[in-house]
Order: C-alpha cells, then structure tokens, then sequence
C-alpha cells in the first residue's frame, strides 16, 4: 500500500448563482484559476448541475413530483403532524428520501429533479476542466442522503468522472498481516462527506477541491458512481420492516386461501 500524504480540502469561492443553460466548466475554471493541479479531486454539489441542465419542473405539489421520480417505494411513514416520508428508489437506482426531489433555493412553484445522468455530467465537467486548464483532475457530483440505522445525513457520490469511486483492498492484508477478503471503501462517498465540510449547506459554496488523492484520479471511462447503487437481488433490506411485514402477511394469507381451495376441490 502506498505512503499517504496529508488530505487538503478548501471550497471555491466566486460561483455565482447558477441558471439554466449555464457553461459550468467555465464557471469553475474562473473560480479555480491557478489552484487546481494534476490529482486533485473536485465535488460539486449536484444542485448547481441540475440548475445547468434546467431540471426545473413546475410543481405546486412536491408530493407529486417525487411520484413522477419514484420507481419503487421501500417505505413510508406518516408523523403524528400529519406530513409523511417517503424512502424511495429513483430513476438512477438510488434510495433515498423523495426520490431526490428538491424544494429548496428554487423559483416559486417549482422544484428541482436531480441530474439526468449524474456520472455523464461529472465526465463532461471533468473533461472540459482537463481540456482547458491542462491538469488531471477528477469530479464527484454530491448529493446529501440519509442512512439506514443512523440519524442525520451526509453527502454522498451520484455521480464520477475520472475519479475511482472504490479502493479494492481485496488480496491485501491489515496491519497486523491478516488477508483482507471484502475490504472495498467507498472513497468516493467518504470524499463527498468529507468535501461537504467546507462547503456547508447554506454558505454558496457549492464546490469544493480535494488534495492529496490523486492515486484515485484515472482514466475517464472509469465506472462511475452508478456502480455504488447495490442491485435488487443483493439487497438485504429492499423494503421496510413494516412493509415487509406487509408484504409476507398477504403472501401467506393468499396461500392459505389457494390451498383452502384445493382442499374443498378435491373433496372429501
């Protein structure tokens, strides 16, 4: 394994608020000037990449929109005030809460869908950053979720261009020479989390740069973040415990019924 160096983590100051149709390569590369070197890592929040793709939709009912983005329900809960929660999986494969769907800091009556292709945006920001100021550098697109079995939320990786969002450490061995067998950090997301610590999520500092990690920064065609989403069959927990619950109290009712039917078929 090789030596690490020390982590350098800093936003990037003058991004403007973000419209429609915006040149976010440009944006950056004004605000990055002659900061950025080979190996650094960008995150950029996923905010401003769907302020640049126009993913405006008019929406009076949030409630509504997250419906149009949901492709599964894994649980819902209603609070004693009345308001609910969805968890849902998205369009991208993601479960989260609302599908991702963003009310915040948008123009009145709309809301704001995630990225269409999240790790395409991040490819493309990196390349256009690589063309135009000459350094190797990568791009996460973050978002902020929750976590199962834990309060809180931290911001995740949705998207990576040029970045290796996993450290295999599979075949290697721990500190004390024992083999490690299913050792693979998610470093992309632990960069995101790390990054979001000085963006924050109120200060316009939608940018960060991450120094440091530049044995993560590779070829463009690397998989991107869509490789983290764990696939429906390896999922332990695809639904809620409630629905769950559900879900097996109506398979088990059903079956009872069918071979309730069978035996008043056949007869005595």
């Amino acid at each position: 394994m090789p030596p690490r160096t020390a982590l350098t983590i800093w936003p990037l100051p003058g991004i403007p608020e973000i419209e429609a149709g915006a040149d976010l390569v440009d944006i950056i590369a004004r605000a990055a000037r002659d900061e950025l070197a080979d190996g650094d890592i960008l995150v950029v929040t996923s905010k401003i990449v769907s302020k640049a793709e126009g993913r405006f939709v008019v929406a009076d009912d949030r409630e509504d929109a997250i419906t149009a983005e949901t492709v599964r329900v894994v649980a819902s809960r209603t609070s004693p005030t009345g308001s609910t929660t969805r968890i849902v999986q998205n369009r991208l494969g993601m479960v989260s809460a609302a599908a991702g769907v963003d009310a915040s800091n948008t123009p009145q009556g709309t809301v704001l869908l995630l990225p269409v292709d999240p790790d395409a945006s991040a490819r493309t920001i990196a390349e256009g950053l690589r063309e135009r100021l000459g350094v190797r550098v990568g791009v996460i697109v973050s978002d902020t979720l929750g976590r199962a079995w834990r309060e809180g939320q931290t911001d995740h990786a949705i998207g990576a261009g040029g970045v290796h969002v996993f450290e295999d450490l599979r075949g290697g061995t721990d500190a004390e020479g024992r083999p490690l067998v299913v050792t693979m950090p998610c470093v992309a997301d632990e960069l995101a989390a790390a990054a979001d610590l000085v963006k924050g999520k109120a200060a316009r500092l939608p940018v960060a740069v991450v120094r440091g990690r530049g044995d993560l920064v590779g070829d463009l065609d690397l998989p991107g973040a869509r490789s983290i989403v764990r696939p429906l069959e390896r999922d332990m927990f695809r639904l809620g415990a409630d629905e769950a619950f559900a879900e097996g109290y109506a398979a088990g009712h059903a079956a009872g019924r069918d071979a309730d039917a069978q035996a008043f078929s056949s007869g005595p």
